[in-house]
């Protein structure tokens, strides 16, 4: 502002309007750009977008009762929300990854480069699709706007559907253009890495990335009169083929000034000290255990996702497992420091087929989705290996292929397309797709039903809005959107009142895809 100031009075002096233009060249810092092309725009976009479902994760893993809290602490577990739950949900797409992305696409297209307004529009759709799944009716028409609208209105989630498939279409209709007619690559490694840091360039996988949101997002609809499951199911067959294709990003060691780049379950960053595994999940993994789902059966992913040792609780009741001192949940593959984050998987759109096609009537097909996408998973976590952060080192066993083969061999597993059911599905779905915030829209969808997900337990002294009579079972509610985010509730409050988030039970309502 002061540059603007400062040439305004120059302008009106007129005296030294021959040396204007010097005078800017001199004033503009060479570190500190206005403008960027693709390459350097689109990886923080990317980044960005994976970090907006990190943070979700913090929250809904809790939701979904993956993890619980060791001692009661009237937090997530239990249905106690805050604005602060959902704001890095909110603020990593508006503030952070759609900033960047809406200026790829402008550069891209100012410049030739479509291949890199595809992938921007992607990752727009799938940001997009995140946050109206976990908030419900969400700006879109309106926002990115800046200071000519710091207020804008809600768009009805129907309508966001919309959008995103749109911009889906859009997306691979852009990356099915040649190479050829991109001003320049998809991604560079000289003079540095930059442009697609996802998928290193290979358009294909892009297009298959969007084809599998459009298949997960067309299977939110299963409440509604105009879900098609065959439009579900062609949207897999252009989608993910193997987890070679899987969108997730690796975590790294900080380099300064960079910061927070480890994982955000690991050990470093500690968000799980205070947790422990849920009794929900590990009456799936461990046959041994009291009450297990399938008695006698230990799924040979148990030491790999938690530990042998493990003992497990459910929310709101004090109980859990630490191993020397550190919380059981820091012994899982999935709380490596250097691991990575999964957005959208290959087993995950298997068990979407399976669901698509025991709905469409086609057991074969579903049956064989089902088992493939139990080994997809197994594959993908039992590889072994040793991994060391903060002086905790875990060693996990390679998973065979004989375990894998006597697993799906086992009463855990449907053994044929006639004994196949949607609980069958889910709760293998359930399995694989721990941490991941999408099994909330699952959980939501079915309605939380005990006959689907059979082990999940209601939290123990739930937020009373929830429960307000703790001894009549009918009187439960279980969460169905995030509150609002606190960005919004300070900001926008105009539009946060209209959505109805003043409501105490706000987070009770549920969203467009989860009514018929």
């Amino acid at each position: 502002m002061k540059k603007y100031l400062l040439l305004l009075g120059l302008l009106l002096g007129g005296g030294m309007l021959t040396s204007c233009e010097k005078f800017l060249d001199v004033n503009t810092d060479p570190n500190n750009p206005v403008t960027s092309t693709p390459n350097f725009l689109l990886p923080g976009g990317i980044s960005q977008a994976f970090q907006q479902q990190m943070f979700t994760a913090l929250t809904t893993s809790y939701i979904t009762q993956y993890v619980v809290r060791r001692a009661p602490a009237a937090s997530t577990d239990q249905y106690y929300f805050t604005t602060g739950n959902s704001t890095n949900t909110f603020n990593y797409l508006y503030f952070y990854s759609a900033g960047n992305l809406n200026a790829t696409i402008a550069a891209a297209q100012e410049e030739g480069s479509p291949h890199y307004v595809g992938a921007a529009k992607v990752t727009l759709a799938m940001g997009l699709a995140h946050a109206t799944d976990m908030l419900g009716d969400v700006p879109y028409s309106e926002a990115f706007q800046g200071a000519a609208n710091y207020t804008p209105r809600y768009d009805p989630q129907e309508q966001v559907y919309q959008t995103i498939f749109r911009l889906l279409d859009e997306g691979i209709a852009e990356l099915q253009k040649p190479a050829s007619a991109n001003l320049r690559p998809l991604y560079l490694t000289t003079p540095s890495i930059s442009g697609d840091i996802l998928y290193k360039g290979d358009v294909q996988k892009w297009i298959r990335l969007a084809n599998a949101l459009k298949a997960r997002q067309l299977n939110h609809l299963t409440k509604k009169s105009s879900y098609n499951a065959t439009a579900v199911l062609a949207a897999v067959d252009a989608g993910f083929q193997s987890s070679a294709d899987d969108a997730q990003l690796q975590f790294e060691t900080p380099v300064p000034p960079i910061t927070g780049s480890t994982n955000i379950f690991g050990t470093t960053r500690a968000n799980f000290a205070t947790g422990t595994y849920s009794l929900n999940l590990l009456r799936y993994l461990n046959g041994n255990i009291a009450n297990a789902t399938y008695p006698g059966v230990v799924d040979p992913r148990l030491p790999v996702m938690a530990n042998t040792a493990s003992l497990g609780a459910n929310p709101g009741v004090s109980g859990g497992t630490t191993i020397g001192g550190v919380a059981d949940f820091y012994y899982s593959w999935y709380a490596r420091d250097l691991g990575y984050f999964e957005t959208v998987t290959f087993h995950e759109l298997k068990f979407i087929e399976a669901e698509a096609a025991l709905k469409s009537g086609n057991r074969a097909r579903a049956f064989t989705a089902y088992r493939q996408g139990i080994e997809a998973h197994i594959r993908k976590i039992g590889g072994g290996g040793t991994f060391t952060s903060l002086g905790l080192t875990v060693t996990f066993p390679l998973i065979t292929q004989g375990q894998i083969d006597a697993y799906l061999a086992s009463p855990a597993v449907a053994q044929t397309p006639a004994d196949l059911t949607e609980r069958r599905i889910m709760e293998q779905k359930y399995i694989s797709m721990f941490l991941n915030p999408e099994s909330w829209s699952d959980l939501r969808r079915y309605d939380y039903r005990s006959d689907i997900y059979v082990n999940f337990a209601y939290p123990a002294g739930a937020n009373p809005i929830l429960n307000p009579t703790p001894t009549d079972p009918a009187s439960r509610k279980f969460p169905r959107r995030l509150a609002p985010p606190q960005t919004e509730t300070l900001y926008n409050p105009q539009a946060v009142a209209a959505a109805g988030g003043n409501d105490p039970a706000y987070v009770t309502f549920p969203v467009w895809w989860d009514q018929p």
